[in-house]
């Protein structure tokens, strides 16, 4: 028995003190596998785990041992693609994109995934609804029922609207044999790849579908085929999973991973250093040292493709005029709360942007400069006479969130910008539709090497800014269009370049405040290495107690 197991069984009373009393598993399976509890400050943000409705920082976290893609993200390298669920893939043509399925995968249910799967994956059931214009489900081995003859599977609208984010110009998705697929869009991408490897692309059991009795409770145990299986989901309170061991990668290390949610950071320090907790994620920067003095442990992270965002609903009577929005965006020090809110461990990035897009990356961008004189100037210009600006913010979702927006406040104030914080307690209460949304907070990720991925997914015609009528630019939406369609990689660049200059400066939809960075704790003598990403890593071969 491992040091680890032994302790979670003293802690569970299953070790009595002079005799063992060992669990009933012990004695017949002699799994010596670690069981792991990890402390999160929050596991999802809307009660469920379905990729498709969950698309959240947190929610990236606990998905991953779950789902997998057919183009995975390599977790230990750079986030380049790699070989996932499909061995292999080639383009047919602008729009086609063909994948080879590996064989001899299993989902949690013991079923072989096949193309039947994948092509149910994306088909109207589950992602895109009855309506028009969702791509057509060829199947080659069943029959697949409508959404309407299964009780219950009404899908959620926030399900259709992301799926249509994500996937925009779907036209079809085709099993061409048992273990080969075609996903044909209606107009050229050059980032279908992309696409596939990112986020609501997951591949699910289309027998798990069907036979879960509706769909909250296929989205809370969803079957898949990620390395660990969905025991039981607590919304606000706990996920455990369990060791998937049929699972094609290799057998899982964990036994058990068990998701704790523990809102206060000094609560997941001290599980920590007791060993009520092997791992604790959202460390703050200023606890990294703190931690890291006792040799035991380490922090482990850094820096993730996501940046925090400031956002405009630039319909508020205050902020219909952009000037006022432009004064906002230059009245904020960046550096300075990278210096005293992250320890400088983070950055003031060059935009809405990441320099993994490689010929896509606008060298020379910035944000706008930090200038009082300027954003003064821009307010008597407005003639904005000092009228409040609400500013909705959640409580410390983001770590350093509040203290953030307190700095902001004080940073608008100096110029003359009445700006006042409303906490509120869900992401529902922040979206919300009111004459007091104007000023928000909110992150971008970047989950493929393209703009598409962050810029037009979420500020674009289908993004969820103009979605939820937060913002709209005519010019901007035409740009997405091109960007979408285009294969002319120097114009879809210019494109791209011309978005950043009306997002970011003469009519702001956002303005970036900083790189994110994730910090997570953990005891040295376990073996494990952070992802460059939201995700968590407990495959074989990233662990080790």
């Amino acid at each position: 028995m491992s040091r680890l197991d032994r302790r979670q069984l003293l802690a569970s009373g299953s070790l009595a003190a002079g005799g063992l009393l060992l669990p009933r598993f012990a004695i017949g399976q002699a799994d010596t596998r670690p069981v792991i509890s990890i402390a999160v400050q929050q596991i999802a943000t809307s009660a469920n785990l379905e990729t498709v409705r969950e698309r959240s920082n947190v929610g990236e976290r606990v998905q991953t041992p779950i789902f997998e893609n057919l183009i995975a993200r390599n977790l230990q390298g750079k986030l380049e693609p790699v070989p996932g669920l499909a061995e292999s893939w080639r383009r047919i043509d602008e729009r086609t994109v063909e994948l080879s399925l590996r064989k001899g995968v299993k989902f949690h249910n013991g079923d072989e995934m096949n193309a039947d799967d994948v092509v149910f994956t994306f088909g109207p059931e589950r992602m895109f609804g009855s309506g028009a214009n969702t791509p057509s489900s060829k199947t080659l081995f069943t029959t697949v029922m409508t959404r309407d003859s299964v009780e219950g599977k009404t899908l959620p609208p926030e399900v259709v609207g992301i799926a249509k984010r994500i996937w925009p110009s779907l036209e079809k998705v085709e099993a061409v044999d048992r273990y080969t697929v075609r996903f044909v869009n209606r107009v050229p991408d050059v980032t279908l790849e992309g696409r596939l490897a990112g986020p609501a692309s997951e591949i699910i059991s289309r027998r798990g579908f069907m036979e879960a009795k509706n769909w909250i409770e296929w989205s809370r145990k969803p079957v898949a085929t990620g390395p660990y299986k969905v025991r039981e989901f607590r919304p606000d309170e706990s996920l455990v999973l369990d060791a998937h061991d049929d699972y094609w990668g290799g057998r899982p290390p964990i036994k058990t991973l068990r998701f704790v949610v523990v809102p206060e950071v000094s609560s997941r320090i001290n599980g920590l250093l007791t060993g009520e907790y092997q791992f604790i994620c959202d460390v703050p920067p200023d606890q990294v040292t703190t931690i890291e003095q006792n040799p035991k442990f380490e922090v482990q992270g850094g820096l993730v493709t996501n940046h925090r965002i400031t956002v405009f609903d630039k319909n508020h009577k205050q902020l219909v005029d952009p000037r006022v929005r432009q004064a906002i965006t230059h009245a904020i020090d960046r550096q300075a709360i990278v210096d005293s809110l992250w320890a400088g461990r983070t950055r003031v990035p060059p935009g809405l942007q990441w320099e993994f897009y490689d010929k896509m990356f606008i060298e020379g961008w910035t944000v706008p400069a930090f200038d009082p004189a300027k954003a003064r100037e821009l307010l008597r210009a407005a003639n904005y006479k000092g009228d409040p600006i609400p500013f909705r913010v959640l409580n410390n979702y983001y770590t350093n969130q509040v203290a953030t927006a307190q700095i902001l406040v004080e940073m608008w104030k100096a110029v003359g910008l009445n700006v006042q914080i409303e906490t509120k307690e869900n992401w529902t209460q922040i979206m919300e539709r009111s004459n007091t949304r104007a000023v928000r907070d909110w992150s971008n990720s970047a989950p493929f090497n393209d703009p598409v991925s962050s810029i037009v997914a979420q500020h674009g015609p289908n993004g969820q800014q103009q979605q939820i009528g937060e913002y709209a630019n005519a010019e901007v939406n035409t740009l997405s269009e091109f960007l979408e369609t285009s294969t002319d990689r120097p114009a879809r660049r210019k494109a791209f370049r011309r978005m950043l200059e009306i997002c970011e400066r003469e009519d702001p939809a956002y303005t970036v405040l900083h790189q994110n960075a994730v910090f997570t704790a953990k005891p040295k003598s376990i073996k494990w290495k952070a992802a460059p990403a939201f995700a968590m890593d407990f495959r074989a071969g990233n662990f080790e107690a």
